[in-house]
């Protein structure tokens, strides 16, 4: 009996679908098929779809926007679960915001703003959602999420606990649920009363920049690579003259080599293509390897 087959009588109760194509879920719009892909309505649907995996014994990716994640053309040999707008409740209490795992960041960003609290200006143009970037310590323009954060609601695999930031071991785009795969299921963020006005005003100045550096016409996953330590990726891209080189539809953005974009009808394996020239050139030139930000999963086609 396969996976599917085992949620006859319970299909329409846990929204199971098979053969779900992802490029419309991920922010470089590329991307093969789920065997199956459901979008839980609660904790408990989710930790239900969790051990019904786990019986049947098949791998499960759990994503949220899909902007830092890049799905190879073959799909995915198991389960996605996406955590979505039934998972994007934001709540304050005093100056804390909590906000469940699916809600975006950047209204996370505005929220807080509406609310005169500083802290999250930031994240304002960060496209993922909060669950991502708390897995990863999401940050940008000299911030970071775990700068903000007081406790993070994990599921561990066997219980639902909330883990104080101090024991996150939270890095550069590191975290501890990270080498434990824990699932982030939300996380409550410890703010600062400000100036309505002028968090506006710096929100306004970070999308000013972003508009002026970034390629945000494209689908992209932001960041294509790690910092690497002393340098700067999108430096080194364009010191070893690859700005605008290109596989398919994948290309070295001209305007921030730092980024790898979708010009149009690129698959997952150009941009794969294009990654490893990339690294190739930079290591030849700079000896410096480049590490993928962007997390790389499925099959070959």
């Amino acid at each position: 009996m396969d996976f599917f087959e085992s949620f006859r009588g319970q299909n329409d109760e846990l929204h199971v679908v098979t053969c779900v194509i992802l490029d419309k879920f991920t922010t470089l719009r590329v991307g093969g098929a789920a065997d199956y892909f459901a979008e839980p309505e609660s904790e408990e649907h989710l930790l239900r779809l969790l051990k019904r995996a786990k019986d049947a014994g098949i791998p499960v990716l759990l994503m949220g926007n899909g902007s830092n994640l890049l799905v190879k053309d073959g799909g995915f040999r198991g389960l996605v679960i996406r955590l979505g707008k039934s998972f994007s409740k934001i709540e304050r209490t005093g100056n804390c915001l909590y906000a469940q795992a699916g809600a975006l960041l950047s209204a996370l960003a505005r929220q807080a703003q509406e609310a005169s609290l500083t802290g999250l200006e930031f994240a304002q143009g960060i496209p993922g959602s909060v669950g991502g970037g708390v897995y990863m310590n999401a940050g940008a323009y000299g911030g970071e999420l775990a700068q903000t954060l007081a406790f993070i609601r994990v599921f561990d695999g066997e219980t639902i606990r909330d883990v104080p930031v101090g024991e996150m071991d939270y890095a550069y785009r590191h975290s501890h649920a990270m080498e434990e795969n824990w699932i982030i299921l939300g996380a409550q963020f410890r703010l600062t009363p400000g100036d309505p006005e002028a968090i506006e005003a710096a929100m306004r100045d970070f999308a000013s920049r972003r508009r002026e550096k970034q390629p945000l016409e494209y689908p992209s996953a932001g960041s294509f690579f790690k910092r690497p330590a002393g340098h700067f990726a999108g430096a080194l891209i364009e010191g070893a003259g690859l700005k605008g080189l290109s596989v398919g539809g994948a290309q070295v953005s001209e305007k921030h080599a730092g980024f790898l974009i979708n010009t149009g009808g690129a698959t997952a394996s150009d941009f794969l293509s294009l990654m490893e020239q990339v690294q190739s050139r930079v290591m030849e030139k700079y000896g410096v390897a480049l590490e993928p930000e962007v997390r790389i999963v499925g099959e070959e086609p």
